[in-house]
């Protein structure tokens, strides 16, 4: 039983990372090896519209043709149970890495058939933990609820299930006084980090041991 978090943060022990730590903490508690890779320690592009991975009877289909410090990830993630991806939110979506990362790791498993049938051929287990400064009542406003559910819709779609957690309002470093940032409450982040993102954490724990019961009862 193979468990693998992707942060696709650039930030390797902060919100996003520590979620993702306590996921595959919740992974392993049910017996899984786990494996946690940072997108930003990868050298590698998005989706090069090549389209070998749509040619009927090509050495490519359904799987992704570019070949990068990616490609070896993309096949492991092929093989294993549970897939766990981490981002956090900048300008409404996922960073940047993260979407190139979904684009080649999606793209290849669906295809231009009616109700755009995919093709992956494991059993994953799958899950999203979005991390953000905006507060949760405002995620409408700034259009974050449609743009998480659009992704998870499509990992659901391809790999028929995806769980979602939402972090919201985060710290988003330790000491504010240094930055530009009088739209925040420091006082109320710290807050919110000391009484709120422990019970998310909580949350990514029981996600993770979620998702590998799931995948041994497959």
């Amino acid at each position: 039983m193979k468990a693998i978090g992707i942060n696709g943060s650039p930030r390797k022990t902060w919100n996003t990372a520590m979620l993702l730590e306590k996921a595959l903490e919740g992974a392993r508690s049910k017996g899984a090896d786990t494996k946690l890779v940072h997108l930003y320690g990868l050298s590698y592009k998005g989706c090069i519209s090549c389209f070998a991975c749509k040619e009927v009877g090509g050495k490519s289909y359904g799987r992704c043709a570019a070949k990068d410090e990616l490609s070896p990830l993309l096949e492991e993630i092929s093989r294993a149970d549970v897939l766990i991806i981490g981002s956090p939110i900048y300008f409404r979506t996922e960073t940047g890495e993260t979407r190139s990362f979904l684009e080649r790791l999606l793209f290849p498993y669906l295809t231009y058939t009616p109700g755009y049938q995919p093709i992956f051929p494991g059993k994953l287990q799958t899950g999203l933990i979005y991390t953000m400064n905006v507060k949760e009542q405002d995620l409408p406003a700034y259009g974050q609820d449609s743009s998480t559910a659009a992704s998870r819709g499509t990992m659901t779609r391809i790999f028929g299930n995806c769980e979602m957690l939402l972090s919201t309002d985060t710290l988003q470093f330790p000491d504010y006084s240094k930055y530009l940032c009088t739209a925040f409450d420091p006082a109320a982040k710290a807050d919110r980090r000391r009484e709120v993102f422990p019970k998310d954490c909580e949350k990514a724990f029981e996600l993770g041991a979620r998702l590998v019961a799931a995948a041994m009862e497959k």
